[in-house]
C-alpha cells in the first residue's frame, strides 16, 4: 500500500509546473557549477605546481651543505588544490595555502645562527568561513538552499491539500493505514526530488570529466558517493518538515508560509546569526604578545647559554648546539600555541552553528570535498609530521658522517658532506578518508537524529489530527 501511494504522488509530481521547473533550475545550476570550476581548477592547479617547483629549485640550492638545511629548512610547503573543489568552496581565499618556516632574526659568537622552525601563518583573518557562503555557485550552495527549498515546495500541501479536496478523508475510508498514507506521501516525494536532482548531478559530472584538467580519482568518486549520500539525508529531513507542517494545518496557503518562514529561520538567519554571535568570542594572542612572549624566551635562554670556557671548545661546541636547537624548538612551541588557539576559536564557533542544519552540511561537504577549515587543520598536521621527518633525516644524516662533531646547529660541528637530493623527504599534502569520518561523525549524527526527530513529529501528528 505504501508503494501504491508513493507512486500515485510520483506520477502527480512528474505532471506538475514544480518538477519541469526545479529540473530546469538544477540542471542550470549544477551546469554553471561546472562551468565555472572547469575554468578555475586550472589555474589553481597550475599555481601550485609552480609553486612546489620553485620551491624544490630552492630545496636543490640548499642540498649541497647539510648545514645550510637545517639553517634555511626545505623552503615553503604548499596545500594541495582539491579537485572537488566544486562542491564546497570552504571559505579557501581566506585561509593561507602555505607554510613558510625559516631561522629566526638573531645571530651571536662564534658567527653562530638561528635554525629553521615551523611558522604558521594566521588562520582567522577574519570568521567568515564558518558560515555558509551564499556567493558561490558550488555544490553545498545547491543543495543547502536551493534542494532544501525544493523539497518544502513538494510536500507542503501533501497532507493538507488532500483535506482541502476531501480526498484524504476517502483514502482513509477504505481502511488505508495513516502510516502508510504518511510514508506514501514521503517516498513519493524523495523520489520526485531524487530524479531531477540525479539528472542535475550527473550531467555536472559528465561535463566535468570530459576535460583532461580535472582528474577524478577513486578516491574522489568514493568521496563524490559521500556527499551524495550527506544531501539525500539533509533532503529527507526537509521533506520530513513539510509533512509535519502539513499535517498539523487545514489549508496549503497555511502550511506554506510556515514553512517559507521555517526555511528563512533555519537556513538564512540561524547560522548567520550564529555566526556574528561567534566573532566576539575571546580572540587568540596578538600579534604584539606573541612578539613579546618570543623576546622573553629568547633572553632567558641566551642567559642560560652565556658562560664561554676557551679551554674547553667541544663543549662549547655541544652547548651551542643545544642552545639554537631549544631556541627552535620553543619559538616553534609558541606558534603552535597561538595557532592552537585560532584553531580553538574557529573550532567553538563552528560548534554553535551545528544548530542550523544548512551550516552542518556546509561543514560536512568540506571536509568530504577536501576545502575550508578541516581541510586546512589536516594541512597543518601533514606539515607538521613531515617536519619531523625532515629533522630526523638531518641528525641520521649527520650521525653516519663519521667526521661530523655531531653539533647539529653549529657549521663546523656537522657533516661537511653535500646531501644527495633524491634522499631529502619531500613534503606531500595528503587527505585521509577515516580521519575526515572521524571529525564528522558528530555532523552526521545531528542531520540524521533532526530527520528522526521530525520525521517522528509529522507521524505523531498525523495519526492523532482529527480529519
Amino acid at each position: 500500500m505504501i508503494w501504491h501511494i508513493a507512486k500515485r504522488e510520483l506520477y502527480e509530481n512528474l505532471n506538475s509546473l514544480r518538477f519541469g521547473l526545479t529540473t530546469l533550475l538544477l540542471l542550470a545550476l549544477m551546469l554553471t557549477n561546472a562551468v565555472v570550476h572547469l575554468r578555475e581548477h586550472p589555474k589553481r592547479m597550475q599555481k601550485y605546481h609552480d609553486a612546489v617547483t620553485a620551491s624544490l629549485n630552492v630545496l636543490r640550492a640548499r642540498a649541497d651543505n647539510l648545514y645550510e638545511l637545517v639553517k634555511r629548512g626545505p623552503g615553503k610547503l604548499y596545500k594541495k588544490p582539491s579537485s572537488l573543489h566544486f562542491c564546497a568552496d570552504g571559505g579557501e581565499a581566506v585561509l593561507p595555502n602555505v607554510v613558510n618556516g625559516g631561522g629566526g632574526n638573531w645571530s651571536w659568537a662564534d658567527g653562530l645562527s638561528s635554525i629553521w622552525r615551523l611558522k604558521y601563518p594566521s588562520v582567522t583573518p577574519n570568521l567568515d568561513n564558518i558560515e555558509p557562503d551564499v556567493t558561490k555557485v558550488d555544490w553545498a550552495f545547491i543543495i543547502g538552499y536551493v534542494l532544501s527549498l525544493v523539497a518544502l515546495l513538494f510536500t507542503f500541501d501533501a497532507i493538507s491539500g488532500e483535506r482541502e479536496r476531501g480526498t484524504l478523508r476517502l483514502m482513509l475510508a477504505n481502511a488505508i493505514p495513516r502510516h502508510a498514507v504518511l510514508f506514501g506521501k514521503f517516498f513519493g516525494a524523495l523520489v520526485s526530488m531524487l530524479i531531477p536532482f540525479t539528472i542535475a548531478v550527473l550531467m555536472n559530472l559528465l561535463v566535468l570529466s570530459t576535460s583532461r584538467s580535472v582528474q577524478l580519482d577513486a578516491d574522489a568518486w568514493g568521496r563524490l558517493g559521500i556527499i551524495f549520500g550527506i544531501a539525500l539525508l539533509y533532503t529527507c529531513l526537509f521533506l520530513a518538515l513539510g509533512l509535519l507542517v502539513s499535517a498539523r494545518v487545514q489549508r496549503s496557503a497555511v502550511s506554506l508560509v510556515i514553512l517559507l518562514l521555517t526555511w528563512v529561520t533555519l537556513v538564512v538567519f540561524t547560522p548567520n546569526t550564529l555566526a556574528s554571535i561567534a566573532s566576539g568570542f575571546s580572540s587568540p594572542m596578538s600579534a604584539d604578545e606573541f612578539r613579546k612572549r618570543v623576546a622573553q624566551t629568547e633572553g632567558a635562554l641566551r642567559m642560560k647559554y652565556a658562560t664561554y670556557d676557551e679551554n674547553q671548545p667541544q663543549k662549547r661546541r655541544r652547548e651551542l648546539a643545544a642552545y639554537v636547537t631549544e631556541d627552535a624548538q620553543q619559538n616553534e612551541r609558541l606558534n603552535q600555541e597561538r595557532l592552537s588557539q585560532q584553531l580553538a576559536q574557529i573550532q567553538e564557533a563552528r560548534s554553535i552553528t551545528r544548530i542550523s542544519p544548512v551550516a552542518m552540511v556546509q561543514n560536512l561537504f568540506e571536509a568530504f570535498a577536501g576545502t575550508g577549515f578541516e581541510r586546512h587543520t589536516q594541512f597543518l598536521e601533514n606539515v607538521r609530521s613531515y617536519a619531523r621527518q625532515f629533522r630526523e633525516f638531518v641528525t641520521e644524516t649527520d650521525r653516519h658522517d663519521a667526521k661530523s662533531r655531531h653539533a647539529v646547529g653549529v657549521r663546523e660541528g656537522m657533516s661537511q658532506k653535500e646531501v644527495a637530493m633524491e634522499a631529502i623527504p619531500k613534503f606531500r599534502d595528503e587527505l585521509s578518508l577515516n580521519r575526515d569520518f572521524n571529525t564528522t561523525a558528530m555532523d552526521m549524527l545531528l542531520l540524521a537524529l533532526f530527520f528522526i526527530v521530525l520525521m517522528s513529529g509529522a507521524y505523531l501528528a498525523f495519526v492523532r489530527v482529527e480529519i
